[in-house]
């Protein structure tokens, strides 16, 4: 009998533990991913200036800045401007390199159908009253797979929006890493 009256409080036992459990985690620290910032609360405005290009490339740094401004604006209570003395914080930054790399094959035409971009820049956020660094790494690497059409007339008109997919995906990374302070 005993036995039997045990085994039916199992059940409501375990339902009282995990509630407890689930109550003492909701305190434990943890926050949504991008809507916490490790930056000083005096930061209000974040100056970004147009990345300077070291690449053959033509023009992706044009494509990352604006991409970069975007993500601040829309994921992030900043206010962006582009002069550096209108500022709180400075981000600088430089496209050191940029490769893509086929990664996949169409077996039929042998023509790639999948590119893996990999791009590595050096990064900067500093206080502009006190010249403090907030955030810099001269190592930043974004990688991430692209599809690509194996069909020659709609591989060129492809380009551009995948350099635009590229950039905002950069830029989701680069945001989250400098607000972040990983």
């Amino acid at each position: 009998m005993n036995f039997l009256l045990s085994t039916r409080r199992l059940p409501l036992l375990s339902l009282v533990l995990l509630s407890v459990f689930s109550l003492g985690s909701i305190g434990c620290g943890y926050h949504v991913a991008g809507r916490s910032s490790a930056l000083p609360p005096e930061i209000h405005v974040i100056a970004i200036p147009a990345l300077e290009n070291a690449t053959t490339t033509y023009r992706i740094e044009q494509r990352l800045t604006s991409a970069t401004i975007h993500e601040f604006l829309s994921r992030t209570p900043y206010k962006v401007v582009s002069e550096p003395s209108g500022g709180d914080a400075v981000l600088k930054g430089k496209v050191l390199t940029l490769e893509a790399v086929p990664l996949l094959f169409d077996t039929t035409s042998g023509r790639a159908t999948t590119m893996l971009v990999q791009m590595k820049c050096e990064v900067t956020l500093t206080e502009t009253s006190n010249d403090k660094v907030l955030y810099h790494t001269d190592n930043f690497v974004f990688r991430s797979e692209y599809e690509i059409s194996t069909d020659v007339a709609s591989f060129f008109s492809e380009q551009d929006p995948a350099l635009d997919r590229v950039a905002k995906d950069f830029a989701r990374r680069l945001v989250a890493a400098v607000v972040e302070n990983y």
